[in-house]
């Protein structure tokens, strides 16, 4: 395990602000004035607003202010910001095989650092406290969440194309970072997807996820032709394979999901505990997809659903607002529904069902006594949400990621009043913009894999 841990948080005071309270179950509620007092990055009380503070703790003036948990973003690729509109307009084929994949050939791990650490500055800016990611040279994205005070589950991506070394090598990232940087870094193992990863490899790498103790992370049943795929080659959809490899009884995030059928549900259902799904509907309107991931189907069957953004190729921002919007807008047209995905059930997806999917729902996903200090202060009074008539409305329907204000994670406070306090955000940028010309060419004809599901 890495030992790379944050200053300490010490003691903090958020003062006079609204709480968004998020239960398990049932209508989410705005406690009006509080304060919220944190002790070595631990909520330890959520107490009516008083005017006398702690002289000994770092007070942040909440007044005005909406605090929420952090979001989570269930499903990304951080470093893929590097390639953000330089794959537009295209089918799901010529997206992999003639842009982003022969793209992803020409990254270095610098590259991969590079794109980790500008992610997690929009995703702090956004109000983004814990991402699940995807993608190769895991450790240069452990030391960007190290350095930025993040929190993260890695997963290495695995082909079974790059050898029996890569495996090996996936177990040592896990061996070496999950509880890294103070426990913000947790790991998954990362097969790719059924069709990139054979069976004997699924197999070996579900074997060593219950011997580490970790989950795993998996693209599966992404849409619906490649489960049709599978049945005529194989006979069995994706998620049976999942099953049958032991993926599922290691414990597993299912990116996308959009091609479960009905057959797959009592098998999911059977790990309902340590199963879920990341639903990141903006790429499948991008790439006209039909039909989307199934929520109301999973959410019955006692199955987790989160909300993601895949990466920044495909959805362009690492905004999980605008995620869970779009989770809540494309749910009702699909079921023909208005009622269905209430604010308050949108919201408990974004926030337990985030945190509930990365294995990390006794530490996040709800502001209270216990759990750790990930707060996000918002800004509500902005032309586009007013008149305020309900707060938990206006979180789904109408807030920006330019409408937070602070950020803490873990008790240590990474953005604050606007302003980012981990990262050099124009020397970022610039090292960016001089490295894109190099990673977009694709001149080479190259690529990391070939897309045929």
């Amino acid at each position: 395990m890495s030992d790379r841990t944050p200053p300490s948080a010490g003691r903090l005071l958020v003062r006079g602000c609204d709480v968004l309270r998020v239960p398990p179950t049932g209508e989410c509620e705005v406690l009006r004035e509080r304060d919220i007092v944190v002790a070595d990055g631990v909520i330890q009380e959520i107490r009516p607003a008083r005017t006398v503070g702690d002289d000994e703790a770092d007070v942040i003036d909440g007044r005005g202010l909406l605090a929420v948990p952090g979001l989570v973003n269930a499903h990304t690729h951080s470093p893929m910001v590097l390639m953000r509109g330089a794959a537009e307009d295209v089918t799901v084929e010529g997206w992999f095989n003639d842009r982003v994949w022969p793209m992803e050939s020409n990254l270095t791990p610098a590259d991969v650092r590079l794109g980790a650490r500008l992610a997690c500055a929009e995703m702090i800016r956004s109000g983004v406290t814990t991402f699940a990611d995807h993608y190769f040279f895991p450790e240069r994205i452990a030391e960007a969440v190290a350095e930025t005070g993040l929190r993260a589950d890695i997963a290495p991506t695995y082909f079974s194309s790059r050898g029996q070394g890569a495996l090996e090598e996936s177990v040592r990232f896990a061996e070496e970072w999950h509880g890294g940087a103070g426990g913000r870094v947790t790991v998954s193992l990362g097969p790719h997807a059924p069709y990139t990863v054979d069976d004997a490899d699924l197999r070996t790498l579900a074997g060593h996820a219950r011997g580490l103790g970790v989950r795993m992370h998996i693209h599966a049943a992404e849409h619906l032709e490649q489960t049709r795929s599978s049945l005529e080659r194989r006979g069995i959809t994706p998620v049976r394979v999942l099953h049958e490899t032991g993926v599922l009884e290691a414990g597993a995030l299912i990116a996308h999901g959009c091609g479960i059928v009905e057959e797959d549900l009592p098998l999911l259902a059977g790990y309902a505990d340590t199963a879920a799904v990341a639903c990141c509907p903006k790429v499948y309107l991008k790439h006209a997809l039909s039909p989307l991931t199934p929520v109301r189907d999973l959410l019955d069957a006692g199955i987790t659903v989160a909300v993601g953004t895949d990466g920044a190729a495909g959805h362009n921002t690492l905004d999980v607002w605008e995620a869970l919007r779009l989770v809540a807008l494309t749910q009702k047209q699909a079921v023909r529904d208005a009622t269905w995905m209430t604010v308050s059930d949108t919201l408990r997806l974004a926030l337990r069902g985030g945190a509930r999917a990365l294995g990390l729902q006794d530490r996040i996903g709800a502001l209270e006594p216990g759990m750790r200090a990930d707060i996000v202060l918002t800004d509500l009074s902005g032309v586009h949400c007013r008149p305020l008539h309900d707060p938990r409305a206006a979180l789904v329907y109408s807030a920006r990621a330019a409408d937070v204000r602070t950020v803490i994670v873990d008790g240590r406070v990474l953005l604050r009043d606007g302003t980012l306090l981990t990262v050099d955000e124009p020397a970022l940028l610039a090292e960016a913009d001089a490295v894109v010309a190099r990673i977009l060419d694709t001149s080479h004809g190259k690529a990391v894999q070939h897309y045929a599901p």
